[in-house]
């Protein structure tokens, strides 16, 4: 057989077994993601998986770097690599995939028994921070109130549309010209 016949039998193997599991998604079909224990679990993490266009014949890229397992150690990451990649190379040339899931499910433990999870730093402001800079902002939104007389006056300076009407301010302009006197004619 082929190296595509093969995978499309195990890929056909892992839709028949895995259909319906949570824990097993099917990103292409040379692509999977398999989770490791529950999601509560903070031992629990997330193999992704490639094969590569020659896999059964060559391993299939492993890695740990899906958002999931953000809270998992750079040690603890190397050692459950390592670990796989044992697996695979006793593996090789046969599909494996659903020899190398089951393997991890059963000895998550041991995989995870020096997990220390990684502790993210989130800062939070206190509360009256956050109502002082609620209450800027209210001030800012404030309009400038005007009293009925300014009103009046805007809304007998504009028409129906609230615009100016062409020329409101001609007068302004030639009583600006008369004082600064035109242009001086040579």
């Amino acid at each position: 057989m082929t190296a595509n016949e093969d995978q499309e039998m195990e890929l056909e193997a892992l839709r028949s077994i895995y259909e319906g599991d949570e824990c097993f998604k099917e990103i292409s079909p040379v692509s999977f993601q398999f989770r490791i224990g529950e999601l509560e679990d903070t031992k629990a993490f997330i193999l992704d998986v490639t094969w590569p266009e020659m896999y059964p014949e060559t391993a299939p890229q492993i890695s740990l770097d899906a958002f999931f397992n953000n809270r998992i150690g750079p040690d603890t990451k190397t050692l459950i690599l390592s670990k796989l990649n044992e697996q695979v190379e006793a593996n090789l040339g046969t599909a494996m995939m659903y020899t190398l899931f089951e393997w991890a499910k059963e000895n998550q433990q041991t995989l995870m028994e020096n997990h220390q999870p990684v502790i993210t730093a989130v800062t939070l402001a206190s509360s009256s921070d956050i109502t002082t800079s609620t209450s800027t902002a209210k001030k800012k939104e404030k309009k400038e109130q005007l009293t009925k007389a300014q009103k009046r006056r805007i809304t007998n300076r504009t028409d129906n549309k609230g615009e100016l009407p062409r020329g409101w301010d001609w007068v302004d302009v030639i009583k600006h010209l008369s004082k600064t006197g035109g242009k001086e004619e040579d």
